[in-house]
């Protein structure tokens, strides 16, 4: 049963971990989007 418990735990750490990876990552491209710090970003609008 120990085992179990200890891959449940790493389970939940595993998830935890990627959750917050995905989030930094969301928030990185929402923040990208954002400012005109790069105007050769915008080419292709005319």
């Amino acid at each position: 049963m120990a085992f179990f418990t200890s891959a449940i735990s790493i389970l939940k750490t595993l998830v935890v971990a990627i959750g917050a990876g995905l989030a930094v990552w969301g928030v990185i491209n929402l923040l990208e989007g954002y400012g005109n710090d790069n105007p050769g970003a915008n080419a292709h609008v005319r």
